[in-house]
């Protein structure tokens, strides 16, 4: 079959490449962590005021309290706010203040020791109106959609092209054949 045209394998790396970046800008909590599994300890979260809208750059503190260990962040312009901490297996039943612009909430760490896959985290959230889902942001969900539709647009295009062809070399020949 010759002039049959296969998607070069120069194309195929550059697809696996583009796919591999989405997926590793997508997942960042797991691509781009500072600890094995067994020892990342997430808290996150909402800070909104009592009307239920989020609060910006409000400060959130999150520490153990037994060891001293903690860290303070930022809550973003949606109130969210995400702290990871370096916790061990000893760590579980200590005691966990979680504080968001004078607000306190405590908690006991919380997980099951002998689960080294599964993500460790607690969700606090301040305020009310703050229920929201932790999914991927809209942006990226969006961004994702017009990639595939577009990569599948290209593909179907390129097989009408191919079939175009095909069909008006297989009128050539049935013409040559009949004189």
């Amino acid at each position: 079959m010759r002039g049959r045209r296969v998607i070069g394998s120069r194309t195929a790396r550059h697809l696996v490449v583009v796919w591999g970046l989405i997926w590793a800008l997508s997942v960042p909590s797991i691509s781009f962590a500072s600890h094995a599994a067994d020892h990342r300890f997430t808290v996150e979260g909402f800070v909104c005021g009592k009307d239920g809208l989020p609060r910006a750059k409000v400060e959130v503190l999150v520490k153990d309290t037994r060891v001293t260990v903690g860290q303070t962040v930022t809550a973003d312009d949606d109130g969210y706010y995400k702290v990871t901490l370096h916790l061990h297996n000893d760590n579980v039943g200590d005691p966990l203040l979680v504080e968001a612009g004078g607000e306190q909430q405590h908690f006991k760490i919380q997980f099951d020791a002998n689960d080294l896959e599964t993500e460790r985290k607690l969700r606090v959230d301040f305020g009310s109106g703050c229920e929201r889902d932790l999914g991927p942001p809209q942006w990226l969900l969006y961004g994702l959609g017009v990639a595939a539709v577009a990569i599948v647009g290209w593909i179907g295009l390129k097989i009408s092209r191919k079939r175009k062809r095909e069909e008006q070399r297989r009128r050539k020949g049935q013409g040559k054949r009949q004189k």
